[in-house]
């Protein structure tokens, strides 16, 4: 049995940060709505509970039983969790006189208790919270204060729970992870293996007993969470792997013949498929960014599964979903907004019976990259920037055709060479070239020229959930412009993208 912090999700932006934190202490948890706490506490030393966009004072507030571990494990609320746990046993919540938000100084802190050890004098945390707890429990005591929050933080002197009206799991509290590390290690006593080499030993076991002697087929995509989930089955499985890679016609310049060989080179059992003109074919005439996003995830399915049935007996497959999918496909308020379809998580079409592995559906992608570091593959390949499922499809605006796709790969292998070339691709956590509905006048030589404009695009980013515009450098910047516009037949502007994750998103479409 892995044991494990238990993080109960009350809604809250930061949910996925707290468990983050816990595993860069090599701790493992997990997070559950709610509503959805584990009938069993077998295995579990401590529970978190999140923040909430929700006030306490609600008529409709998120509620949980708190009798199912209050006393019997080390609790943490946060921020919300903080203010239900006071609210629930006799103290009191009120609006604040204003909304507290942004960063904050502990100006009093009770430094023999434990969960506050080791945090610096005058530490700066971060508030975002629209609720006070004006009164805490006749049981509770006060460990911390800031300047403006006098009840910033609070022990349950009968019980190990604690408050905290901060978070501690954002960047700006610069001694958030030593507190988390007080309460995960000390408070809770929980082992610090969770490593990448413990999951790759637990994994080959698991995927071992799971699949015996069955074939598993998966598609790879070239990027960082199939490779490695196929390499780790591989390491499980053997030859009983069947990886299959499809050129839908929409990945970069030399991309299909690149990575297949990389992949032939790993000993991996992997079949190419060209399919670019099915897919293709099937995108004539569609301009709207969620349609074409369907029809390449129906086209893919349809390809792969006649691939599919050309094995024999296959019984499972595999897929590269990561913890972030999971959570999200299972959020505090059901299935999330769908701001972007064709991602690993959603189930098979009826047609495909087939039981799912899913070997990396507990990690982090900064995890995925540690696992397969563990697993010897290439750099050159686990430090890829992350790339759509549906490629180049959704990095041209409006209809895909053949010619524009062409024009894009030029741009794009322009603008990844060069930050390669001037040592900026490890910068940044993602680049993209966009091909804009747009035509504008230009000059070339003595001729009026009426062409596409491209919007260069790249941002960096921890996980993806948030990013910023990278500062590139200008001398690059007009480089590049200046090569794409003289090599690029049919290109004669080209602009760079400043906005940020949010409000924008950072693919397009």
């Amino acid at each position: 049995m892995q044991e494990m912090i238990l993080i109960l999700d009350f809604g809250s932006q930061y949910t996925q940060l707290i468990a983050r934190r816990v595993r860069e202490l090599n701790v493992y948890c997990e997070i559950h709505p709610y509503h959805h706490v584990p009938s069993s506490m077998e295995g579990i030393k401590g529970v978190i509970l999140s923040g909430s966009p929700s006030s306490v004072r609600d008529k409709n507030a998120p509620e949980i039983d708190l009798d199912l571990f209050y006393g019997k494990l080390p609790v943490l609320g946060i921020c919300y969790g903080a203010q239900y746990l006071a609210l629930k046993k006799g103290g009191a919540v009120e609006a604040s006189a204003t909304r507290e938000y942004g960063r904050a100084n502990l100006a009093y802190m009770d430094k023999q208790e434990l969960l506050m050890d080791s945090i610096g004098d005058n530490s700066q945390v971060w508030m975002s919270h629209a609720d006070t707890i004006t009164r805490i429990p006749d049981s509770y005591r006060l460990i911390a204060s800031s300047h403006d929050v006098e009840m910033a933080a609070f022990k349950d002197t009968q019980t190990p729970t604690y408050g905290l009206q901060f978070h501690p799991e954002v960047y700006h509290s610069t001694d958030g992870l030593a507190l988390i590390k007080n309460f995960v290690v000390d408070i809770c006593k929980c082992p610090q293996s969770w490593t990448a080499a413990s999951f790759v030993q637990a994994s080959v076991d698991a995927l071992r007993e799971k699949i015996g002697k069955d074939k598993v087929v998966l598609g790879l995509s070239g990027g960082v969470d199939s490779t490695v989930a196929g390499v780790l089955l591989h390491q499980a499985i053997g030859q009983q792997l069947h990886c299959i890679f499809v050129d839908n016609g929409l990945l970069r310049k030399n991309e299909f013949e690149d990575v297949l060989a990389s992949y032939e080179h790993m000993g991996l059992n992997v079949k190419g498929v060209r399919a670019a003109d099915r897919f293709l074919d099937a995108l004539k005439g569609v301009s709207e960014p969620e349609e074409k996003r369907k029809i390449i995830g129906r086209v893919f399915i349809e390809v792969f599964d006649d691939e599919a049935h050309q094995i024999k007996d296959v019984k499972w497959l595999g897929q590269g979903t990561i913890y972030p999918d999971v959570i999200e496909s299972v959020s505090v308020n059901g299935p999330s907004a769908t701001i972007k379809s064709h991602h690993n998580v959603g189930g098979l079409p009826d047609f495909m019976k087939l039981k799912v592995v899913e070997p990396l559906n507990s990690l982090f992608k900064d995890e995925v990259r540690r696992v397969g570091k563990s697993l010897g593959i290439s750099p050159a390949l686990l430090n890829r920037h992350p790339f759509p499922g549906p490629g180049l499809g959704i990095r041209i605006l409006g209809e895909v055709t053949a010619e524009k796709v062409r024009i894009l790969q030029e741009v794009d292998h322009i603008f990844i060479k060069g930050l390669k070339d001037w040592h900026l691709y490890d910068q940044v956590w993602q680049a993209a070239a966009i091909l804009l509905p747009v035509q504008s006048v230009g000059v070339m030589g003595d001729e009026r020229t009426y062409e596409n404009a491209v919007a260069l695009r790249a941002v960096g980013s921890t996980d993806g959930m948030t990013a910023d515009w990278s500062h590139l450098p200008y001398e690059y910047l007009a480089k590049v412009s200046n090569d794409i516009i003289n090599k690029v037949r049919g290109i004669n502007r080209v602009v760079y993208d400043i906005s940020s994750k949010p409000p924008a998103t950072i693919e397009w479409e």
